[in-house]
C-alpha cells in the first residue's frame, strides 16, 4: 500500500465511487458481500487499492497545502519538481487557532511581532509521496489565497 486506508467516513462518502471500482472488476453487491464474510484478506486488498487509487487521484490534484499551529502558520505551493513554503510566525500572545488570533494577523501583517520566512527545495522522494507526509502530519489542502497573498506581501 503506497499511502493509508481511507476512513470509514471517507469510504462511506466515496460509496458510489467504490461501488464503480467494484463494478470495474465485474464484482457486484452480492459478491462483495461474500468476499468481506469468506476472504477478508482480499477484501482488504481491494479497500487499500480503491485508497491508493483516490489518494493518488486527490494529492495529484494538490496545489497548495496550508499547517496551522498557534503561533505559525506554513504555507506551501507545490509544483512539479519542487515545493515553496512561506513561514508566518507571531511573536506575541496571539493565538492562531482563534478566530480573533487569525483575524489579528491579518489586519496586522507588517506588525513588527510577524516574521517571514521562505524557502523552496527540491522534492527528497516522489511528489505525491512527501504531499500526502505533509497532510498525514496536520496540512490542510487549500486553494492558495493565503499563499499568494503572503507571497506578494514578503516579495
Amino acid at each position: 500500500m503506497k499511502y493509508r486506508q481511507l476512513t470509514k467516513e471517507q469510504f462511506e462518502s466515496l460509496h458510489h465511487e467504490f461501488a464503480q471500482f467494484l463494478a470495474t472488476q465485474k464484482i457486484d453487491v452480492e459478491e462483495w458481500k461474500s468476499i468481506k464474510e469468506t476472504q477478508p484478506k482480499l477484501a482488504e486488498e481491494e479497500l487499500n487499492l480503491f485508497s491508493d487509487m483516490v489518494w493518488e487521484d486527490v494529492i495529484t490534484k494538490v496545489s497548495y497545502l496550508e499547517h496551522y499551529s498557534k503561533n505559525s502558520i506554513n504555507f506551501f505551493k507545490t509544483e512539479k519538481e519542487s515545493i515553496s513554503r512561506i513561514v508566518v510566525k507571531v511573536n506575541k500572545e496571539i493565538d492562531l487557532f482563534t478566530q480573533e488570533g487569525y483575524e489579528w494577523l491579518l489586519k496586522n501583517p507588517k506588525n513588527e511581532n510577524v516574521e517571514y520566512f521562505r524557502g523552496s527545495k527540491s522534492y527528497t522522494k516522489e511528489r505525491n509521496a512527501e504531499i500526502f507526509d505533509l497532510i498525514e502530519k496536520g496540512s490542510q489542502i487549500s486553494k492558495g489565497e493565503l499563499y499568494e497573498y503572503f507571497n506578494r506581501l514578503t516579495s
